[in-house]
């Protein structure tokens, strides 16, 4: 870190002789997939590209807080990064480690070398010198672009709920679950449903725990596959020819006809459509792989939302019922955290932490920002708009590219 300071031998920096590093190139926020497939596209166009990460290693969302069991919901088509597929003797839906393995590849084949250990504490825009100012816990960096792709998961989300803090049981957030090895023979309440809660549920059945799953809104289930056919991609193909509403209904009578109705297992279905719902809200189905069996054999318990933690291990539901838990796993998601260090702009929302414009034009800001890895819709939207921003970036770069000049600074008295 200390030669990067000085910009020794660096091509990523201009040697300065003021405290700050003045970059040509971008500045990168993040080396989770959309970070690094940035980096990747703009070294493809000839620009070198600064990634800045907070922790130890690239990736650390899927290297440090996903399950063991984990694998891609879609396709591995739908899932590549630009300008390497995956390799062809993958499975359909790649595991974990497979993943990873693949992210390894594609930052050596690219050379890309993240600045780890390196928290970005402010980024804010000098209207005095027309360049971003980067505030790291390590550094100060200015430069001209850049590039927000720390994501929708960089912080978990931990609901406040009357009476948790008195509970006694073990409570864990998703982010640090691994396999149900640990709660054997134990009664486990998941809360949240969405495919990470549903896919923790079918884990801790397979080690003979007893699970039950807080569902506490409507949600849409699909089955992964109809006839061998991936949903995903059967909607895509779709799409092409027949409305989204056209769609929708037949997905709804195809997933009937496959996993049944859901509505008698105390998953109801919203109003809209899954395909619609996703448009309009970003809200994504729920892909199962072997839950709604288990649900529906009693092996997974079905409650509606909480209203408290009674007191011990007791927890009381807001119909009512009251039940007993071993221990509590939280699969309440996570949420974006840019506007705490990302200062005046308006290219990100204050409530949420997302691109105030939805996608697909969410993913530029003004005076060079811009924004990768927030469209909700994971990594085939990042592939989209990384190439955007690569081309934005390289079409300055070749057109308008001036010498960056010394930032002049007042004598030390």
């Amino acid at each position: 870190m200390e030669e990067l300071a000085k910009g020794a031998h660096d091509p990523y920096l201009r040697p300065q002789t003021a405290p700050e590093t003045v970059l040509e190139g971008p500045i990168i926020v993040g080396a989770g997939p959309s970070g690094l497939a940035a980096a990747a596209c703009l070294k493809n166009q000839g620009i070198h590209a600064l990634i800045l990460e907070r922790a130890d290693c690239i990736a650390s969302l899927w290297q440090i807080k996903t399950y063991d069991r984990l694998r891609l919901h879609l396709p591995k088509h739908f899932c590549e990064l630009p300008l390497m597929p995956f390799p062809k003797e993958y499975p359909t839906y790649p595991t974990k480690q497979q993943f990873l393995t693949y992210l390894k590849a594609y930052a050596n084949m690219f050379d890309l070398k993240p600045v780890f250990d390196t928290t970005v504490v402010s980024v804010e825009y000098d209207k005095g010198c027309g360049l971003w100012r980067v505030k790291t816990n390590m550094n100060e960096y200015f430069c001209r672009w850049v590039i927000v792709a720390t994501g929708e998961n960089a912080e978990q989300v931990v609901p406040k709920i009357e009476g948790m803090n008195e509970f006694k049981g073990t409570i864990v957030h998703t982010s640090s679950y691994t396999s149900g090895v640990r709660f054997e023979n134990k009664k486990v309440l998941v809360v949240g449903c969405g495919n990470s809660g549903m896919e923790v549920c079918l884990d801790l059945c397979n080690y003979n725990a007893c699970p039950s799953v807080v569902v506490r809104d409507t949600l849409h289930v699909l089955p992964q596959e109809m006839l061998g056919i991936s949903t995903f991609g059967l909607s895509m193909w779709l799409l092409k020819w027949i409305p989204v509403r056209v769609v929708d209904w037949f997905l709804l009578l195809a997933s009937r006809l496959v996993i049944g109705d859901t509505d008698k297992l105390g998953l109801s279905r919203p109003t809209l459509g899954p395909l619609e719902l996703k448009n309009r809200t970003g809200k994504t189905p729920v892909l199962d792989v072997g839950t709604v069996a288990k649900i529906r054999s009693g092996d997974i318990k079905v409650y509606p939302g909480i209203k408290r933690f009674a007191c011990n291990d007791i927890v009381e539901f807001v119909d009512g019922r009251l039940e007993n838990f071993d221990a509590i796993i939280l699969a309440t998601g996570y949420r974006s955290n840019v506007t705490t260090w990302l200062k005046d702009t308006s290219l990100f929302s204050e409530k949420d932490g997302f691109p105030t414009k939805p996608f697909p034009e969410g993913w530029k800001g003004e005076s060079g920002l811009y924004a990768i890895g927030f469209t909700k819709r994971g990594l085939l939207g990042t592939s989209k708009d990384v190439v955007r921003i690569a081309e934005d970036i390289a079409h300055q770069w070749k057109i308008n590219m001036k010498p960056l000049k010394p930032l002049h600074h007042p004598p030390v008295s």
